[in-house]
């Protein structure tokens, strides 16, 4: 089995279940960016893989981002390597092709948060904290936090979380946009899990195909989209879950996927 610096991976099902596993508090390495990277990759390449959950290891930590020691004498050849890690491997885990699910199970802080808002879906356990405290120690976000937080919570609340370094629990997580649910201690992975099994009743083609034209929202107008949508609708009857899909529903039986 391929293995990940700082990072465990398990299959359940079509689900794969990515663990932040870099204690005390799975803190990003340039190898764990590096491989997360490769690991949404090889996700990609694999046809029976239609759902991510991301979780971090133990019970305090999702992610405290990346550690500050690396930047303490100034390094700036460094820092760029860093943010570049940063960004594409963030950018890699937004353009996964299937649904991403973050199970925050504490504290996300930093690139810990960025990670989350990479993923399509935020679930969040009771006694998480979630902040983007870079500009507190002369930094900014730079995985993507300046541009994703803003669309799920609004201009407001992302100057709040940013410029005054404000850090919100789960229920103002949850009223704000952040994230998408709140569960009880300790049930952030197995609600995610729940949830990727709603995916697998879900075509994987038209997913992938939804998913593109959702995101694509953040960039263009819907006039822009609006005729993309309409040709990766027709690209559809080219797959074989098309087929699948309609006439399992007409014999009134389960659709066995072929994510083709």
């Amino acid at each position: 089995m391929t293995s990940y610096a700082n990072l465990r991976l398990d299959t359940v099902g079509h689900t794969a279940v990515v663990t932040l596993a870099n204690p005390p508090a799975n803190t990003w390495t340039q190898e764990g960016l590096a491989d997360l990277t490769r690991l949404v990759g090889d996700l990609n390449d694999d046809r029976n893989i239609y759902s991510m959950v991301v979780t971090g290891e133990g019970e305090k930590f999702f992610s405290a981002g990346a550690d500050l020691k690396l930047f303490a004498d100034g390094d700036k050849a460094l820092a760029r390597e860093m943010a570049r890690r940063f960004g594409e491997a963030f950018e890699t885990l937004s353009g996964f092709r299937g649904v991403s699910i973050a199970a925050i199970n504490g504290y996300a802080m930093g690139g810990g948060l960025e990670c989350a808002l990479a993923c399509d879906i935020r679930i969040a356990e009771t006694q998480a904290q979630m902040a983007l405290p870079e500009a507190s120690v002369g930094l900014l976000p730079c995985a993507g936090g300046t541009q994703l937080l803003p669309w799920l919570v609004g201009e407001g609340w992302a100057k709040r979380m940013i410029l005054c370094g404000e850090r919100v629990n789960a229920d103002t997580a949850l009223r704000i946009g952040l994230v998408e649910e709140v569960v009880p201690q300790g049930q952030a992975k197995a609600r995610a899990l729940e949830l990727a099994r709603q995916v697998d009743k879900q075509s994987p083609s038209s997913v992938a195909a939804s998913k593109k034209l959702i995101q694509g929202a953040r960039h263009q107008p819907p006039a822009a989209n609006l005729p993309i949508e309409r040709e990766l609708f027709l690209d559809l009857f080219s797959t074989q879950d098309q087929k699948e899909g309609v006439n399992a529903f007409l014999q009134k039986r389960s659709p066995e996927w072929k994510n083709a």
